[in-house]
């Protein structure tokens, strides 16, 4: 760092650039990065020269260092810039469905120009991701060679810091620019274009309310981690959502394929592939590189399987129909229109549904996009599951549907009342308690009340539920890890109420329960009989939850310690006295059948 920047600082300075740097906000950064330019380019001259007079040992030295600045800067570039232009042109072709000038960007920049830079790098790397998640999507269903032009992720021969290292500085600017080109095609061609649609055709649903804070009776916060701890998990580990998208692109490919008689050209020639699976069984699995592997066909087929799950890698062989450029550019068009319909629907369906059930809560009052677009989702998303269960358990008869509607019903009925005591109670009771013993005594003086919300309480309870959740399930094995792991391992379909209450729900209820009450009484009952002052009073009802705290935790270090100078005798004990070690065999006395000793499992001399 001290090296490239200085180097830079000079040649700015040289060069008089420096007011120009200074206006970016970003004078650090952008300094070194010009030094690191400089080094590659002073590296490239000096390599040159150590070629011409023959210096070997300097030229490969010259060389690795070039490397090393090369993969670094395209590291750079490809993981830093690539995604802040996407966020950036995301946010530009955005503005008008938030009613936002690009004069109130500029403003937000000025005013914070870190977390500016940072949201909409992460926006970028966001849609990135998402991207390459859909291109292999695409993989699975595709015949291989379709998307030659496009590198295969899980490729195992695909290495791209080797393509970093042998592929020159034109080669990767010529990929890069490509990549904008494409990435911000898509853009104006999902967002941009269906917004101006949008404006035109539904004047009134634009913008979207994207406030600060908003004026309904719903905290923010809460409404934030009910989006984040319940809605989205929903949707995102549920793995019929990929199942749904991945069965709707096949879809479409097989219409496309039909109309325009590109089948062999998109999917293969499966059908044939499927009438001689009998007779050419041996071709039919070398061709098919997504078959998951039996269990005789050992670890290695199972590696490969996993290596290539975003396609098969290769080329099959495809019939070339007539006309076949007009074609690839009809089924060019046909995907932009697909793209665009598409994108029309997800802008507007979930929007629409949410807001109309919010309507019901809230009322008039207007209500963050981003809370109604996610409730709207997941309507849409219960709905189209109901639909597709309904759908697999009609051929099944009327007896077979009722029997199921009455065991989900039972399950739903179970869930709500784990529900209630788990996501509710338990939460509440977590919120408040954090409260009287974090918060309360941090930010309100003694000669002021404290006000408690309940639903910002539980909103916060449910977020430290799930923290302590999961450093439970990282820590060491305890009654509370065991139960908590055994209801993971039944799931939702195999719940157990009478297990889950009796272990789980009622042992944690009555903890947090008495944590609440103990104190209370402390300091409201038995504190007034002791005759002190009102003021001693209220220090002692303030104070005794981070007291009783600092006491738990202070007896949970002391027990720990006890318990480490413990293993310490022993081990000092054991190396200082202890000969050996011998196992024993239990043997069962023949004489006294009615006695049982515990089985020794080593004697000690």
């Amino acid at each position: 760092a001290f090296c490239p920047y200085h180097i830079g600082h000079f040649s700015i300075v040289g060069l008089g650039f420096e007011e120009y740097v200074q206006a970016s906000h970003f004078e650090g950064l952008i300094t070194t990065i010009v030094g690191y330019v400089l080094l590659a380019v002073t590296l490239i001259v000096c390599h040159g020269l150590a070629a011409l007079v023959k210096f070997q040992r300097s030229r490969r030295l010259l060389g690795v260092c070039y490397i090393v600045v090369k993969v670094s800067l395209l590291v750079v570039v490809e993981i830093g810039v690539f995604p802040l232009i996407c966020g950036w042109w995301l946010d530009i072709c955005s503005l008008e469905m938030f009613d936002a000038t690009l004069k109130d960007r500029e403003l937000s920049f000025q005013s914070a120009p870190g977390t500016t830079m940072f949201l909409h790098w992460l926006v970028g790397m966001v849609y990135v991701f998402y991207f390459a998640s859909f291109i292999l999507l695409l993989r699975e269903v595709l015949r291989p060679g379709v998307l030659w032009f496009l590198r295969n992720l899980n490729d195992p021969d695909f290495n791209p810091v080797q393509e970093m290292i042998h592929l020159p500085i034109y080669r990767h600017l010529r990929r890069f620019i490509l990549s904008v080109i494409v990435f911000g095609s898509i853009v104006l061609l999902m967002l941009w274009l269906p917004i101006r649609i949008i404006k035109y055709l539904l004047p009134n649903f634009l913008p979207y309310n994207v406030m600060l804070y908003s004026d309904a009776p719903v905290s923010e916060l809460s409404l934030e981690l009910l989006l984040l701890q319940v809605v989205l998990p929903a949707l995102l580990e549920q793995g019929h959502t990929r199942q749904w998208l991945k069965g709707l692109v096949r879809a479409w490919t097989v219409t496309a394929g039909y109309l325009l008689d590109l089948h062999s050209y998109l999917l293969g020639d499966q059908e044939e592939n499927e009438n001689n699976a009998n007779q050419q069984p041996n071709n039919q699995h070398a061709r098919n590189n997504n078959a998951i592997p039996v269990v005789g066909e050992g670890l290695h087929a199972a590696h490969q399987a996993i290596l290539q799950q975003g396609g098969p890698v290769g080329f099959q062989p495809y019939r070339r129909p007539l006309k076949f450029p007009l074609r690839i550019f009809l089924l060019i068009v046909f995907m932009c229109i697909t793209l665009l319909i598409a994108s029309l629907i997800c802008l507007t369906l979930p929007v629409f549904a949410g807001r109309w059930l919010m309507s019901f809560w809230t009322g008039t009052a207007k209500i963050h996009e981003l809370y109604t677009a996610a409730c709207g989702l997941y309507v849409c998303w219960l709905t189209i599951r109901a639909v597709t269960v309904l759908v697999a358990w009609m051929p099944q008869g009327r007896r077979v549907i009722f029997q199921k509607v009455k065991e989900w019903s039972l399950m739903i009925m179970k869930t709500l009342i784990v529900a209630i005591l788990l996501a509710g109670v338990v939460p509440l009771l977590l919120g408040l308690l954090f409260e009287l013993v974090i918060v309360a005594p941090l930010r309100v003086p003694l000669d002021q009340t404290p006000l408690f919300y309940p639903w910002q309480d539980w909103a916060l309870g449910v977020l430290h539920a799930k923290i302590i959740a999961a450093i439970t399930l990282m820590g060491p094995q305890w009654w509370l890890k065991t139960v908590i792991e055994q209801v993971y391992a039944n799931g939702i379909r195999n719940i157990d109420l009478h297990f889950i209450i009796r272990k789980l729900a009622a042992p944690v209820i009555s903890v947090l329960l008495l944590s609440l009450c103990v104190p209370y009484i402390i300091a409201s009952g038995v504190v007034p009989l002791l005759g002190v002052t009102a003021e001693m009073q209220n220090l002692v009802q303030r104070r005794i939850y981070p007291f009783l705290l600092m006491v738990v935790v202070l007896m949970g270090i002391l027990s720990f310690q006890v318990r480490q100078f413990k293993r310490l005798y022993e081990h000092i004990k054991n190396d200082k006295y202890l000969v050996g070690q011998r196992l024993v065999n239990y043997e069962r006395k023949s004489g006294k059948p009615g006695t049982s000793t515990a089985p020794p499992q080593s004697s000690q001399e």
